[in-house]
């Protein structure tokens, strides 16, 4: 019992040691093996490796995947021509060379975005503070962000260099600061009222121009129609009165009484028409005596 014993203690004892001694690194990670506080080595290549028991050597991992920096600081940045704005933008950056990263940085990944992230925000600084809102928004912000990523480099590949390397930086959103965007709204509603007020005023004028234009043409046409109306009747009257002339003058008795009717016509126009006259001594109801009823006249051979 004592033996079986003795063999499982040793066994368990390996075992320790072998899990102390063996550790595996991953592809997506550095493997850094301290030897008493110190560098021992760095291994770049996924696998099984050996090292000493601690507290003689210990291993340490750092990622060596491509990681990206989010900006988090909400502080406005001043234009060219004085403009608060707040720019956000992102860092795609990786760990190159874990020697000097822990050397000069620090012993994680956090360390390094930290750092990165002071660098990032004041070379934006430093380069938006040389261009205007407009540019910002236009297509010289590649520019920007290409001068951005060229001081960003120069810092970190300086006189102690940091072991990274900086792959890309973009600007996701430029925007001004909560009250500018409020007054620049409002400067764009009094614009667009200012707009559409104009246009309401251009429009209205168009269409009393328009209206006027329409009641000249129309004057114009209902004088002309009235003037060749009174020529045509002024016409028609002189057809008809040279057509009556023409049938009066032959047979004068009947143009008398044809007159005679149309006076009579015209005095008794309504029901209500009332005339008082001495039938037997007016001349007015000569023809109704008979006393001037025209004769038939001859024949014409």
């Amino acid at each position: 019992m004592n033996r079986l014993g003795f063999i499982f203690s040793s066994l368990l004892l390996l075992l320790a040691l072998a899990s102390s001694t063996l550790f595996v690194v991953d592809q997506r990670q550095f493997g850094v093996v301290y030897a008493l506080g110190q560098i021992k080595e760095v291994i770049t290549e996924p696998g099984l490796n050996i090292k000493l028991p601690p507290p003689f050597q210990n291993v340490t991992y750092i990622d060596k995947r491509l990681l990206t920096l989010d900006s988090t600081d909400t502080e406005p940045m001043l234009t060219l021509e004085k403009q608060r704005v707040v720019i956000d933008w992102y860092v795609r950056w990786r760990i190159s060379d874990p020697t000097e990263y822990i050397r000069n940085v620090g012993l994680n990944e956090a360390a390094g975005a930290s750092q990165l992230n002071r660098v990032v925000r004041n070379a934006f600084q430093e380069e938006v503070n040389k261009h205007t809102v407009k540019e910002l928004l236009s297509l010289k912000r590649e520019a920007l962000t290409a001068d951005v990523k060229k001081e960003v480099l120069e810092k970190v590949r300086g006189a102690k260099p940091w072991g990274v390397d900086v792959v890309d930086v973009r600007i996701t959103r430029a925007d001004y600061v909560d009250a500018i965007t409020e007054s620049v709204y409002r400067r764009m509603e009094a614009e667009r009222k200012r707009v559409a007020n104009e246009l309401r005023s251009t429009g209205a004028a168009e269409g009393e121009k328009i209206r006027a234009d329409a009641d000249r043409q129309r004057e114009v046409t209902i004088a002309n129609a009235y003037r060749d109306a009174q020529k045509i009747k002024g016409e028609g009257d002189a057809e008809a009165a040279r057509i009556y002339a023409e049938a009066f003058g032959r047979d004068p008795q009947f143009a008398q009484f044809y007159r005679s009717l149309e006076a009579y016509k015209a005095s008794f126009n309504k029901k209500s028409d009332v005339m008082v006259i001495d039938p037997s001594s007016s001349e007015f109801f000569k023809a109704f005596r008979g006393q001037s009823a025209p004769a038939s006249a001859p024949a014409k051979k």
